[in-house]
C-alpha cells in the first residue's frame, strides 16, 4: 500500500513538473535538426505517397458516390485534403 502511494505521489510530482516547465515563455518548442532531417527524408515522402493513394481511391470511389447521390465532400476531406494538408502545409519537422 505504502509503495503504490510513493509511486502515485511520484507520478503526479513528474506531471506536474512537466506541465509547469511547459507554461514558461523560455521555453523553446522548435523542432530539432534531427526531426527536421527525419520530416524531410522520411515523413513527407510518405505523406506524398499517401496523398497520391488517397486521390486515386477517391477517383475510384467516386463514381460509387455519384451514383448513390451522396457528396464526395466526406470522402475528399479524409482522403485527399487532410494528407496533402499533411504533406504541404505544416512546418517542417512540426508532427502535430
Amino acid at each position: 500500500m505504502k509503495i503504490t502511494t510513493l509511486i502515485a505521489a511520484a507520478a503526479f510530482a513528474l506531471t506536474a513538473m512537466t506541465a509547469q516547465a511547459s507554461e514558461y515563455d523560455g521555453v523553446d518548442e522548435t523542432p530539432s535538426a534531427m526531426a527536421m532531417g527525419a520530416d524531410l527524408l522520411f515523413v513527407r515522402p510518405l505523406g506524398l505517397v499517401a496523398t497520391v493513394v488517397g486521390t486515386a481511391l477517391f477517383i475510384v470511389q467516386l463514381p460509387l458516390s455519384l451514383i448513390i447521390g451522396e457528396a464526395p465532400t466526406g470522402p475528399a476531406q479524409r482522403l485527399v485534403v487532410e494528407p496533402a494538408a499533411f504533406t504541404f502545409r505544416r512546418p517542417l519537422g512540426q508532427m502535430d
